[in-house]
């Protein structure tokens, strides 16, 4: 299998950090924008795209500011989503740590890119 590089992307967001991150950490919050469906049981997330299945560990979450899910079935690799906010505009972004393949580097990009449109007209934003 391929080794695996961490991607940082980061996306203005046009939300508050408390609306954001019901989208970010609550299992039906998830299934609106990023995966087709997401079933939090016996402490897993199951994040479920094209009838596929992939659990997860919530490894750290820290109120109206971020999450970390532990893949456990593509272990070391993780997903992050981390809501910032400058202190001087109040303007909030939201940072994503992600793992592609080199070779699919551009393809995970667009894909969050996409993800991300999504996000943005399900909150109104």
């Amino acid at each position: 299998m391929a080794e695996k590089r961490k991607m940082q992307l980061e996306y203005e967001i046009k939300s508050s950090p408390k609306i954001l991150y019901s989208f970010i950490s609550e299992p039906n919050g998830l299934a609106q924008w990023f995966a087709d469906d997401v079933i939090y049981r016996d402490n897993k997330y199951h994040f479920v795209w094209d009838d596929e299945t992939h659990p997860a560990k919530l490894l750290a979450a820290r109120e109206n500011k971020s999450v970390k899910f532990a893949w456990l079935d593509d272990s070391p690799y993780y997903l992050e989503l981390e809501i910032l906010q400058d202190e001087l505009t109040n303007d909030v972004a939201l940072a994503i740590t992600d793992f592609a393949a080199e070779e699919n580097e551009a393809e995970r990009k667009l894909i969050w890119n996409n993800q991300i449109k999504y996000l943005l007209s399900v909150l109104g934003a």
